[in-house]
């Protein structure tokens, strides 16, 4: 096998759990990223890998293939995060599949959970291939250990085998993607690369380099509690406040309703009663511009209600996330056209599409490192249902390996 050790170490990574927390204020967010992170440190010093380190202050773990060869090309870098998405990821157990055979796939025999073709037909893409699951309770953490795993199988590769000529390559492993903060403070002078590559997108040949600009709003709706029998002109219902600035929002611009570069505006938490009701929105936008207006017609509704009462009955507090990486990454499409180029080598067609979403390269980018987003092989993620095949890794893995061939040539 061309890799190995690619298959054992997702497994490792994938039965750690390193779920992060939203509710936190440390870097990282749950000490067991922080475990996890340092026992990477271990791994990558015993595959010889220079200048292997854990920064303390972003919880990044950073090191170096050194170049071979005596002239000078790119610095290409790697990255991937170590926390996983919202869910049960305590006691993940993932399950082999040899030779799949296309059909469906029971999960978990003791609890009857099965993974039906008829609902996820891409299962049908993979027949004959090792397919990994979860068993069906927890997450399986393809997104993104997967990508860990194939940036690992790489660089210890070209180790393995010091007849392949590359430049200085910097690999990086960070923390709370899933949460929105892990690359805030990712250290672009010390990782010293010409561009870079983040593995953090789904199936086999996509790659994305435009995402959308997004916000997060907090609205908090006051009410007064009178009893119903004595509410007239007296009672302000926050329940029924928030309903009606929901209902101001235009149907067709929820995400279930929008695609490809339209925009929307996601209702994503509620929670309250009558006197008074806290909701989480976040905007979307890939388009600077149509952005701007978004945030302004949100503040413009917020308006409107609270001009029907006396007093303020709507508090927001509004902060932009991260923003369109295709804005500074157009400018400069030589990390996009090297990757193409090496997918086609390879015989993989190039999925390139606007990404509903972002990944820490939106932030890097923005930091000064232009940073597209590749695939790792992942589908269904997120949940129970979450799978990867080993050969889809082993694409990916090839993927990074030929990138690194081209910025010789």
């Amino acid at each position: 096998m061309k890799y190995p050790n690619l298959l054992d170490n997702f497994i490792t990574y994938a039965k750690v759990n390193t779920r992060s927390d939203a509710k936190s204020k440390s870097i990282p967010s749950t000490i067991s990223q922080v475990n996890f992170a340092k026992n990477l440190v271990t791994q990558l010093n015993n595959i010889g890998l220079s200048d292997v380190k854990y920064n303390n202050d972003n919880g990044f773990v950073t090191a170096t293939v050194s170049s071979n060869i005596d002239k000078n090309v790119p610095t290409v870098g790697f990255i991937a995060h170590y926390d996983t998405a919202d869910y049960n990821a305590e006691n993940i157990q993932p399950q082999i599949h040899k030779n799949y055979d296309g059909k469906d796939v029971l999960l978990n025999k003791e609890k009857d959970i099965v993974m039906k073709v008829s609902e996820f037909p891409n299962l049908k893409d993979y027949i004959g291939e090792t397919l990994i699951t979860t068993d069906g309770t927890t997450l399986l953490g393809s997104d993104d250990k997967s990508g860990i795993a194939e940036i690992v199988a790489a660089v210890e590769y070209l180790i393995s085998n010091p007849d392949i000529k590359h430049g200085n390559v910097r690999i990086a492993f960070g923390p709370d993607e899933e949460i929105g903060i892990g690359a805030d403070n990712f250290d672009v002078e010390d990782f010293n690369a010409t561009f870079a590559y983040t593995l953090d997108s789904g199936r086999v040949g996509h790659m994305e380099w435009e995402t959308f600009n997004a916000a997060q709003v907090e609205l908090t709706f006051h009410g007064s509690i009178v009893h119903p029998g004595t509410a007239y002109n007296q009672m302000v219902n926050a329940l029924s406040l928030a309903a009606d600035f929901h209902a101001l929002l235009p149907l067709d611009q929820r995400p279930e309703n929008t695609r490809g570069y339209q925009g929307f505006y996601m209702l994503s938490q509620f929670s309250g009663n009558i006197d008074k009701v806290h909701t989480t929105y976040i905007i979307r936008d890939h388009d600077k511009e149509k952005f701007e207006l978004r945030k302004q017609f949100f503040k413009e509704k917020v308006t409107q209600l609270n001009n029907l009462f006396s007093e303020d009955r709507i508090s927001i507090d509004m902060y932009d996330q991260y923003y369109n990486m295709g804005e500074i990454i157009k400018r400069d499409l030589t990390p996009v056209e090297l990757a193409k180029d090496a997918m086609n080598a390879l015989g993989i067609e190039p999925i390139i599409t606007p990404f509903r979403g972002g990944t820490d390269g939106s932030k890097i980018t923005y930091l000064g490192l232009p940073t597209p987003n590749l695939f790792v092989g992942g589908e269904n993620l997120h949940g129970q249902y979450e799978f990867v095949t080993l050969e889809s890794m082993e694409k990916a893995t090839d993927t990074i390996l030929k990138i690194i061939e081209l910025t010789t040539k």
